[in-house]
């Protein structure tokens, strides 16, 4: 059985996607689109933000600040199961030619 953790209403998981690999190269529409679907499928629906990618920066493991230009995914499912999720970002690290690729998850509550 996967490891859910039922704490919150729901979860707001975001994915940060690169739109160039770690070799420069761009990413394709198609790679984007694989995700958008696959999430729909699984979950219901999905949202992503491609037209306004953000910066991210972060500093590598000599004390260079690296950037990237990100587009945000964001799925809202009932449970966390943190196995599926982690299994899912190892598969998009190596789709997406990334050493890691940030994502996390948002526990969410119902406002009446």
């Amino acid at each position: 059985m996967p490891q859910t953790i039922p704490v919150a209403d729901q979860y707001l998981v975001q994915l940060f996607l690169p739109l160039r690999d770690n070799a420069g190269r761009p990413c394709t529409k198609v790679q984007f689109e694989a995700v958008r679907a696959e999430l729909t499928e699984k979950f219901g629906g999905s949202t992503a933000f491609l037209r306004s990618p953000a910066l991210g920066a972060w500093e590598d493991g000599v004390g260079l600040v690296q950037h990237d230009d990100v587009v945000l995914v964001e799925v809202v499912c009932a449970e966390l199961d943190r196995a599926w999720w982690g299994a899912y970002r190892r598969d998009l690290e190596r789709r997406f030619s990334q050493e890691e690729l940030m994502m996390r998850a948002i526990a969410l509550e119902s406002v009446d």
